[in-house]
């Protein structure tokens, strides 16, 4: 496999567990704008987290491959959750699960 294709499978990966992750942090009450902001850096800091695991912290010189990591997990985190976690409830239940108070603030 190419290293192109081994990078962007990396950030996939990551990418698809990530909105699991974001739900422990995000409060059901929040606006969806501010969920947005907190899922779209997550991802930019989970891409680059991906990165230095993949090949240390040298692999940022090859700039492709880490363009393709990183947005390989943007694009995948929020393709899952839109299509997966958000539908099955599962994010959604996570966030009401971690918020103080009433789980019946989810969405």
């Amino acid at each position: 496999m190419s290293a192109t294709l081994e990078s962007l499978s990396t950030g996939v990966q990551v990418g698809a567990v990530l909105p699991l992750l974001t739900a422990v942090v995000q409060r059901p009450a929040w606006p969806a704008k501010a969920k947005k902001v907190i899922a779209v850096v997550a991802a930019l800091v989970a891409g680059v987290v991906a990165v230095a695991a993949e090949g240390g912290w040298g692999q940022f010189q090859h700039g492709q491959l880490t363009t393709v990591t990183i947005l390989g997990v943007l694009a995948a985190s929020q393709t899952s959750y839109d299509l997966v976690w958000k539908p099955s409830k599962l994010a959604p239940w996570i966030e009401a699960l971690t918020t103080k108070g009433t789980p019946q603030q989810a969405e």
